[in-house]
């Protein structure tokens, strides 16, 4: 790779995928300059269009993406000075954390890795946050029981999290891969779908009390997730159901509520947390801490030292790594074979 330049994997309106060769961009004000360790592939949201891209290909030109990686700052914009070279970063941001041998990150989202912790765990931070930030949107408090549809990499992540609030959690998927991952990571029962009547696993589970709260982690059509979890939630002797249901994937649903559906709480938990997509907070301002606590920032802060510390295990959620160069395989193993495939490495 010629000096000035950088390798990034890029997707077009054909979906297809490829890396390419580009002039490096050089640090704008309140941004580092990264040099890419390690960054991980959404499946759920980078990969979920390829296959209609495909089937309606556009002419839309190759575009590079990714929002999760981590590596070295060798570069410092105009307001991040005092951020030292060569410091151990963990990013994130669609547009900028992207896959690739060099990226630029507003300093908001470019967070201090902990000494010990490896690129490729840190990597996963942006969708702990994700995770995290669905977890507080449910509420849950200690001995609670919460349900968990789609073990992709945030499910798996609400899982842990659930876990670490105290919570006795179910996993739902029908592929065996990810509810062996979610065992593995500490899941007290997987349920696979196709093969357990999950309303009936439930009521064993709960001891009878019902499901409190539900995370539907995954995109798509959200109802068939939607109308087991409201099955598996408390229910009133006057029959109305109760509890939350949260949606951290990009599910639609459909459906009546009111009477039709008791006194649930329907919450969206979007991206990781306040600041993100406020272009003045992630080049460097800040909320009032008093008023807006759990920003991405803090989000990502905690995610960091769960990984580091083993509270949040992401070791038995890869199941690929690869190099750049060969990242469109990998990119197309995690298409065509979603049962052999979840989280995805890169390494530039």
């Amino acid at each position: 790779m010629a000096d000035g330049t950088r390798k990034v994997l890029t997707r077009d309106g054909k979906g297809q995928i490829a890396v390419v060769e580009e002039d490096a961009p050089g640090p704008k004000k309140g941004q580092v300059q990264i040099e890419v360790k390690a960054s991980l592939i959404s499946p759920g949201t980078e990969l979920g269009g390829v296959k209609r891209s495909r089937e309606n290909p556009t002419d839309r030109p190759a575009r590079p993406f990714g929002y999760a990686n981590a590596g070295v700052v060798i570069g410092q914009g105009e307001g991040c000075e005092d951020v030292p070279l060569g410091t151990r970063m963990a990013c994130m941001g669609g547009g900028y954390a992207e896959h690739a041998s060099l990226a630029c990150v507003p300093r908001n989202m470019a967070i201090p890795m902990p000494d010990d912790l490896s690129f490729d765990h840190a990597a996963f931070v942006t969708l702990a946050a994700t995770a995290l930030n669905a977890i507080r949107r449910a509420k849950l408090e200690f001995a609670e029981f919460l349900g968990v549809a789609g073990l992709g990499v945030v499910g798996q992540m609400s899982c842990q999290l659930g876990r670490l609030s105290g919570c006795h959690v179910i996993g739902m998927d029908r592929l065996p891969m990810r509810l062996s991952a979610a065992e593995e990571g500490g899941l007290e029962r997987p349920l696979n779908i196709d093969e357990e009547d999950a309303v009936e696993v439930s009521k064993t589970f709960t001891r009878g009390y019902g499901l409190d709260a539900g995370i539907i982690a995954h995109g798509g059509d959200g109802n068939p997730a939607f109308n087991t979890l409201y099955g598996m939630l408390k229910q009133a002797p006057d029959t109305h159901k109760m509890g939350r249901i949260v949606i951290v994937g990009g599910a639609r649903i459909d459906s009546g509520f009111a009477a039709s559906r008791g006194n649930i709480d329907v919450r969206s938990a979007a991206r990781t947390g306040a600041g993100y997509h406020d272009e003045a907070w992630e080049h460097g301002a800040d909320y009032p801490p008093v008023f807006v606590q759990w920003t991405t920032t803090r989000n990502l802060e905690e995610c960091l030292i769960l990984l580091d510390n083993g509270g949040l295990r992401v070791e038995p959620l890869i199941t690929h790594r690869s190099s750049l160069d060969d990242a469109p395989a990998a990119c197309e193993d995690l298409i065509q074979c979603p049962n052999e495939s979840l989280g995805v490495v890169i390494h530039p």
